[in-house]
């Protein structure tokens, strides 16, 4: 590739490193990326929320692994190769399709994290609970304790991700290890159970006949469980030999986080019957159930303590993930230049880390207004599906758009791989976002949920054009500045991206 090519393709973080300035450092190994990939993918919080509808959702999350998971995982390996920089999805979308369309892809994906962060939150200290026994449980259900006690934890994962990913990586791994132990406790005592009491799934309850329509919203909560192989590419400019890291990472982090989704939900399918599985506390309900039959109660506590630090790390590692989003974006100048500020012992986006902590703090006191916890937790996860799988579109459309035109052939794949994932990805992500429209709550009415639904993308994307097109104008103003008898020529006038 030309010199002036790769100097095209380098971010603005990576240029910093050139120049000597304070820059992202390199501390991501295979092993990290693949725990990464681990703790991103599998969170076990949306387990229940999927179990709720039955046996039946296995065939979904097969479907799903089959046609957007490992599509996705083609992605991520094939973009990180041709544009291995700090942003991930922001950057390949801006590089296919231009700027506009990669800040709506870098924002969507960012903005869906501000109030999916929360759920996380939410869902930690609903499992916290259940470490100091039954007597402690109720304070899951407790809006102020559950409140207080997320706002704690995130000023605490705040704190060590700005310390630094060579601390905040330790917080994810941990996540990752403690996400399979809970994964194979709750697999080994379905197992356990099965040899003692049998078991009373039926073949005809993974059928879908005669079942609720609105299950097939389902679809697209499997296919938002499923994202986060491009999070560690997010990170691009601190992944050590990242031609060698990134698809190794991806393959045995996809294969394990697969693994734990199939066995988590059969397992609480196993304990409980779906009318009884709580979208908050579902995992450690079927932990108690099955423990307590098998005369091992004592078991639910420590089970609750792995499943903390496992969700801890989710969180963490989103947290500091999708941070990058805001952080590339504000060295773009199409966000607050602010955003784009690294730390100066610490080498961190210590700016966009604040903000993006500050306003999930703000969507969870609002999604408090007038709900229980339970109901706080679903709105956000409502809100989170559409708007999360729009970057997808993107990355799916950038395969087919690679496998159309001619390359250099510096990719890793070929045309024909390029076009079935492209196709299978896109067609799965389009139907997961057309069934989120879909209420599966009872009680509900239809006109409501399509209203909060509707406006509430229709806000976040009108947010982004808000955002953009000022900041292109701006842009737009200083080069023809430039080209009237600005100081210097045109070509040292930096563009979006730090492009000249």
């Amino acid at each position: 590739m030309p010199p002036e090519l790769k100097k095209e393709n380098k971010t603005d973080a990576a240029e910093a490193a050139d120049n000597g300035a304070p820059h992202l450092k390199r501390v991501l190994g295979t092993w990290d990326l693949a725990l990464l990939c681990v703790v991103a993918v599998a969170n076990l919080n949306l387990v229940p929320v999927v179990a709720a509808g039955g046996a039946a959702m296995v065939w979904f999350w097969l479907l799903a692994l089959a046609f957007f998971f490992w599509p996705q995982g083609i992605a991520v390996i094939e973009f990180s190769k041709r544009y291995p920089g700090e942003g991930g999805i922001y950057l390949w979308s801006k590089e296919r399709f231009g700027p506009f369309h990669g800040f709506l892809s870098g924002w969507c994906y960012w903005t869906t994290n501000i109030f999916y962060i929360p759920t996380l939150l939410f869902y930690l200290v609903g499992i916290a609970v259940y470490i100091g026994g039954p007597q402690h449980v109720a304070l899951g259900d407790s809006k102020k304790f559950v409140f207080f006690s997320a706002i704690l934890l995130l000023a605490v994962l705040v704190a060590l991700n700005v310390r630094g990913l060579g601390l905040g990586k330790w917080v994810n791994n941990a996540g990752a290890v403690g996400t399979a132990v809970a994964a194979a406790v709750l697999g080994g005592l379905a197992i356990l159970v099965f040899s003692r009491h049998g078991i009373t799934l039926g073949a005809s309850e993974f059928r879908f006949a005669g079942g609720d329509w609105r299950l097939i919203n389902t679809f697209g909560v499997v296919c938002f469980g499923l994202v986060g192989l491009e999070l560690g590419s997010v990170m691009g400019d601190e992944i050590r030999d990242p031609a060698r890291t990134v698809p190794r990472g991806v393959l045995w982090g996809g294969i394990a986080s697969g693994l734990l989704y199939l066995g988590a939900t059969m397992a609480v399918l196993v304990a409980l019957p779906r009318t009884q599985i709580g979208a908050v506390q579902g995992i450690l309900q079927a932990v108690t159930a099955m423990a307590e039959s098998v005369d091992i109660g004592w078991l639910v506590s420590p089970v609750a303590l792995v499943l903390t630090v496992a969700i801890a790390g989710i969180a963490s590692a989103w947290l500091s993930g999708s941070a990058r989003i805001p952080f590339v974006a504000g060295l773009d100048k199409y966000l607050p230049e602010q955003l784009g500020r690294l730390h100066a012992r610490y080498g961190t986006p210590h700016v966009a880390l604040i903000t993006q902590s500050v306003l999930s703090g703000l969507f969870m006191a609002m999604s408090f207004l007038g709900a229980t916890v339970e109901q706080g937790y679903k709105t956000l996860l409502d809100l989170a599906v559409v708007l999360q799988l729009v970057p997808f579109l993107y990355l799916y459309a950038g395969l087919i758009d690679l496998a159309r035109r001619p390359e250099d052939g510096n990719g890793r794949y070929s045309k024909g791989m390029l076009w079935f994932a492209g196709l299978s990805g896109m067609i799965t992500t389009g139907i997961g976002m057309v069934v989120a429209f879909i209420p599966q709550r009872e009680g509900e009415a239809l006109w409501l949920f399509e209203t909060k639904m509707s406006l509430g993308t229709l806000l976040f994307l009108a947010l982004a054009a808000l955002f953009y097109f000022p900041a292109s104008r701006r842009e737009a103003a200083l080069v023809a500045g430039a080209k009237e008898g600005g100081p210097g020529p045109v070509a040292e006038i930096p563009g979006p991206g730090g492009q000249l």
